[in-house]
């Protein structure tokens, strides 16, 4: 084979759909000076080519909105996802077309979760359409575009080795210091509780935790739950902060709804746009369109700044959420998202975010099924509470919860608990959930009959599902088996469910079904290390020139 075709070869050899990686790769196979920048440009673009056809092709789908509405949604949700996943691409073009050869591993952690991202928007896409023949039809048009993203998340997965076959290896002196593998979630903390890709202005803004977690004094709202202890949620006195816009029911603001306040965001804004929204209880679907970055919206706190609804899936466009979040860099904190449909309304989301680098703090979600969608991308929640029933922490993104209380509620007659469902797509890709120092436990009406509803730490959404339990304190109504298996599928079988360091009398892990789920095991401390803050963003490269303090550790 020329040279040309090896390094094709070797490229591809790690992705599923080799011949259409192979013609992807083509172009950039034609230049005997390619780099492997120039591979990777290469395979990211011809992802574009497709998705845009499959955007077009999913345009043509006809479904007539009277008389099959659920359908029509799911066909214009469709079409939006697929917008979102050129969003991610053109990013991860932009990114690789900055960085020189020696600088790709150093972004790959990035580009790993917006590629990812481009995938699972596509499988979401499918899932929202129930009508067969219209389903066929978009997954027809998209077909192309969801195999060259598998293979995009693959060759960025494998980057390191990539590189090496271009002479640029760990061990040459050009090349990045070691780092892990990028496939790993990465996530860091500062010592006043924030992620360190917080600017030093965000931090200030958002006001610093006490050693407790808590938060600077401030008001309080104690969760609901039966565990005999005050668990204060602590929400930090932000008094000083000069909103640009302020909503308040009785009229004393600059609007009465939020959504009023989210139309004001200003054209080509810069810098951050903060929203100060009044205790009160705003029964309205929000969403913050992917146009409207940055933003900042806090309230009076949980229990007192309220966004509610009653969404049912199938019954609206964006068919379930209460509030929804589609931009990169929104922040959040002293509020409560709740979707009252009760546990009858089976899929009712509360909050969903599909935006890069989402953070919320002091943040209650309330709901019952699929109450929190951390849908795509990176996110992180802090000192949050989070209530539900059946798979009520969902999703396909890359998310962290730390230090926060999960709540389990009382189900429908003859259903079980399931408090997480991770829909990790590829098994190299960025997706996971880890769920860091929390405290799980049913609320008051679960408590008396907690033994006789089974209630499980989670079920596997897809086969390469990836959630992790890491010193949290579990209650006694845990079932001992901790996971349940998906109905009808063997998801069960490849997925990953991790413990380590988690206490209470529900951390039976010798008791765990490892008969089903035969990768679950209590990882080891150096295995535990890669999903800590520290390796979550590749802290060890980068963190000592932020000049904030590491606290890499379990």
């Amino acid at each position: 084979m020329s040279a040309s075709m090896k390094m094709i070869t070797s490229i591809c050899e790690g992705t599923s759909y080799k011949e259409m990686c192979a013609r992807s790769l083509e172009s950039a196979a034609k230049n005997s000076s390619a780099t492997a920048k120039d591979y990777l440009l290469a395979a990211i673009h011809a992802t574009v080519e497709e998705v845009k056809k499959g955007l077009e092709a999913t345009g043509k789908v006809s479904v007539n909105k009277e008389a099959d509405r659920s359908s029509h949604l799911a066909v214009e949700e469709c079409k939006n996802f697929l917008d979102s996943a050129l969003d991610s691409l053109n990013d991860t073009i932009t990114s690789v077309m900055d960085s020189t050869t020696h600088t790709l591993e150093e972004r790959a952690h990035e580009l790993l979760s917006w590629v990812t991202a481009v995938h699972a928007l596509h499988t979401t896409c499918l899932e929202f359409i129930t009508n067969p023949e219209i389903k066929s039809a978009v997954e027809n048009g998209i077909n192309n575009a969801t195999q060259l993203a598998h293979n995009a998340v693959n060759i960025i997965a494998d980057l390191p080795e990539i590189l090496s076959l271009f002479g640029l290896s760990n061990n040459d002196e050009s090349s990045p210091s070691p780092s892990p593998s990028p496939s790993r979630r990465r996530l860091l903390l500062t010592d006043d509780g924030f992620p360190t890709w917080f600017s030093a202005a965000d931090r200030k803004l958002l006001g610093k935790h006490n050693k407790g977690g808590g938060g600077s004094k401030g008001n309080k709202n104690k969760n609901n739950d039966h565990n005999g202890k005050d668990n204060t949620v602590y929400v930090a006195n932000i008094a000083n902060i000069k909103p640009n816009v302020v909503v308040a029911k009785d009229g004393s603001g600059n609007f009465k709804r939020i959504s009023e306040a989210i139309a004001a965001y200003p054209a080509n804004n810069n810098g951050r746009f903060i929203i100060y929204v009044k205790a009160g209880v705003y029964d309205e679907q929000v969403i913050i369109d992917k146009k409207k970055p940055n933003i900042f919206m806090y309230g009076d706190g949980i229990g007192k700044t309220i966004v509610t609804g009653n969404r049912i899936a199938g019954k609206n466009l964006d068919p379930s959420t209460t509030f929804s979040n589609e931009a990169f860099g929104f922040i959040a904190r002293g509020m409560t998202f709740r979707n009252e449909a009760g546990p009858q309304g089976h899929r009712a989301v509360a909050f969903r975010s599909k935006g890069d680098k989402v953070a919320l703090f002091d943040c209650s979600f309330e709901g019952n099924q699929d109450t929190f969608y951390y849908q795509v991308l990176r996110q992180f929640y802090r000192n949050c509470v989070i209530y539900g029933t059946i798979d009520f922490i969902f999703g396909k993104g890359d998310a962290v919860i730390q230090d926060s209380d999960i709540i389990v509620r009382k189900p429908m007659p003859n259903q079980f608990n399931t408090i997480t469902a991770d829909g990790k797509d590829i098994e190299k890709g960025s997706n996971g959930l880890v769920l860091h120092h929390c405290r799980i436990r049913p609320d008051n009406y679960l408590y008396p009959v907690r033994f006789d509803i089974k209630t499980y730490l989670g079920r596997p959404w897809s086969a390469n599902a990836l959630t992790v339990f890491m010193k949290c304190e579990l209650a006694d109504f845990i079932r001992p088996e901790g996971f349940r298996v998906w109905d009808n599928a063997q998801n069960h079988k490849t997925c990953q469910m991790f413990e380590f360091g988690n206490t209470g009398p529900g951390n039976k892990t010798d008791r765990r079904d490892s008969k089903n789920f035969s990768h679950w095991r209590v990882i080891s401390p150096e295995e535990a290390a890669k999903y800590t803050p520290g390796q979550f963003i590749m802290g060890h490269d980068w963190l000592p020139q932020t000049g904030f303090p590491n606290r890499l550790g379990l």
